[in-house]
C-alpha cells in the first residue's frame, strides 16, 4: 500500500521508520518530510496546513493512507478533509482534536465526567485573572488555552510571576491568539510521565510510558522547550498506576469523547503527573508527543499500519498492542541559544555513522538538504535514540551516540534519564 506522512520533524522521522518496516508498506510519501525522511520516503513541498493540496496529491498517488503528525492540520481540520473526500486518515477529526487544541476544552471534559486533574479556573479578560491571583495559593500555573508549540505553560513562583505570566500571555500575545483565554490551574507535584495511546473511538490502548524534559538546560533550569530528551519506560510507571489509569483516566477519556458526540480515533497523548493523592491529567494532546515518540516507536512490535488500520476501522480490541523488555533514551541535539535565538545552516557530519548500527537511530527534527549538504535548519535539530537491556544501558548508548554527530553550535543537555538514579 501507499501512505502518505503529513509532517516534517523528529516524530514523522520515528513514524517513518517504523513505517518503512511494515510489511504492508510498498511507498511511503511525506509532506513537507525532512532530509532524515527523505531517505525513506519521497518528500513532495506541500505545507501541513494545506487540506486541498494534501487531498489532491493523495488522489493523484493513489494514497492508501494517509498519518497526521502535527498537532495544527489536526485541530485545524485536515483529517475531516481526507474524511470529506473519502480517504483513509489516521489522526483525530477536528471536533476531537479540540481535546488539545483547547486547555479549557479539556479541562472542563475532565470535570463534567469526574477524571482527575488540577483544580482550575478559566478567563477571557485579563484584568479578572490578575484579581484571581490576588487570592490564589502560590506557586500556580498559567496556560494559554491555544495551540503554542508547547511553550505556553508558565509555572509562577509568586504573585508577580503570576502577574506578569498573564501580561506576557494575555496582553503582550507572545504565543498570538492562543492566549486571548487561558487556563489557570493549581500547582502539582509529583513524577511527570507520558502515555501515548492508540484510539479507535470507543477502544483505547495505552503504550509504554515515557518521560519528557522540557526545559532548556541541565537540572530542569531554562526556559520551556518542544523537548530537550526523553526516556521510555518510566521506572516510576508502576502495574498499579497503570490499572488506576486505564480504569479512571483513559478509558473515561474515551467514553467521555463519544458521550459528547467527539468518538476520538488516533493517538492520544496522556501526560500525567503522579501525585501523592494519585495520577492526575496535566494536558492532553491529540498527536505522537515529540520527543516521545523517537522512544516509544522503537521498542514497538506491532506492525504500526495494522494498528493504524485497527484504530480506523474500529477494531483496536482485536490488537495485542506489545513492546520490546528494554529502554530507550533519546537525546535532542539543539542549536546552542534555542529556544529563543540561534543560527542555522552549519553542515552536520557523522550522520552515516548511525546506516550500520543496530539499536541506534538518529531523527532529523529541523534538518535541510542543500548543495554542502545536510544543515541545520531549526532549534531541535536531531534526536539521537539508543536502545539498551534497561534504562542506564540506553542512557550511557545515547550520549556515547551523541558524540558521532558534530555541527557549529552544536548544545544538549547532559542529564536526560537522570532521574533514574533516583529511582
Amino acid at each position: 500500500m501507499k501512505v502518505l506522512i503529513v509532517g516534517g520533524g523528529g516524530r514523522e522521522h520515528a513514524i517513518a521508520v517504523k513505517c518503512s518496516e511494515s510489511k504492508l508498506v510498498d511507498k511511503l510519501y511525506a509532506a513537507p518530510g525532512n532530509a532524515g525522511i527523505a531517505k525513506l520516503a519521497e518528500c513532495v513541498d506541500i505545507s501541513v496546513m494545506d487540506a486541498d493540496k494534501l487531498v489532491a496529491f493523495a488522489k493523484e498517488k493513489d494514497i492508501d493512507l494517509t498519518i497526521i503528525g502535527p498537532d495544527d492540520p489536526l485541530v485545524a481540520g485536515v483529517a475531516d478533509a481526507f474524511t470529506a473526500a473519502g480517504l483513509r486518515v489516521f489522526g483525530p477529526a477536528k471536533n476531537a482534536a479540540i481535546i488539545e487544541g483547547s486547555k479549557a476544552f479539556s479541562k472542563d471534559l475532565m470535570k463534567k465526567y469526574n477524571i482527575p486533574s488540577a483544580a482550575y479556573e478559566v478567563f477571557d479578560n485579563a484584568n479578572a485573572a490578575l484579581s484571581y491571583l490576588e487570592t490564589a495559593k502560590m506557586p500556580i500555573v498559567l496556560k494559554a488555552d491555544g495551540l503554542a508549540l508547547g511553550k505556553g505553560v508558565l509555572i509562577c513562583n509568586n504573585l508577580d510571576e503570576a502577574k506578569a505570566g498573564v501580561k506576557t500571555l494575555m496582553l503582550d500575545k507572545q504565543f498570538g491568539a492562543a492566549g486571548d483565554k487561558i487556563v489557570i490551574e493549581e500547582f502539582m507535584t509529583g513524577r511527570e510521565v507520558s502515555v501515548l495511546c492508540f484510539c479507535d473511538g470507543t477502544h483505547i490502548k495505552p503504550m509504554t510510558s515515557a518521560q519528557d524534559h522540557k526545559r532548556a538546560k541541565d537540572g530542569d533550569k531554562g526556559l520551556n522547550t518542544g523537548g530537550m530528551g526523553t526516556f521510555s519506560p518510566s521506572p516510576f510507571y508502576t502495574e498499579d498506576i497503570d490499572k488506576f489509569c486505564k480504569e479512571k483516566i483513559y478509558q473515561p477519556t474515551m467514553d467521555a469523547m463519544k458521550a459528547e458526540g467527539r468518538d476520538f480515533t488516533g493517538i492520544l497523548f496522556c501526560g500525567l503527573m503522579l501525585t501523592e493523592d494519585g495520577p492526575k491529567v496535566l494536558e492532553y494532546n491529540a498527536r505522537f508527543g515529540d520527543p516521545e515518540a523517537q522512544v516509544v516507536l522503537p521498542r514497538m512490535i506491532n506492525d504500526i499500519i495494522e494498528v493504524m488500520e485497527a484504530c480506523i476501522d474500529g477494531k483496536l480490541d482485536e490488537i495485542d498492542l506489545q513492546f520490546e523488555d528494554n529502554a530507550a533514551v533519546c537525546v535532542i541535539l539543539a542549536s546552542d541559544g534555542y529556544p529563543e535565538h540561534y543560527d542555522k545552516g552549519f553542515v552536520i557530519s557523522g550522520l552515516d555513522t548511525f546506516d550500520d548500527k543496530d539499536g541506534y537511530y538518529v531523527f532529523h527534527a529541523g534538518t535541510k538538504l542543500t548543495d554542502k549538504g545536510i544543515v541545520t535548519n531549526g532549534g531541535r535539530v536531531l534526536g539521537v535514540t539508543a536502545k539498551g537491556e534497561d534504562l542506564f544501558k540506553a542512557r550511557a548508548n545515547a550520549y556515547e551516540a551523541t558524540k558521532w554527530i558534530d555541527f557549529e553550535n552544536k548544545y544538549m543537555r547532559n542529564d536526560i534519564g537522570k532521574a533514574i538514579d533516583e529511582q
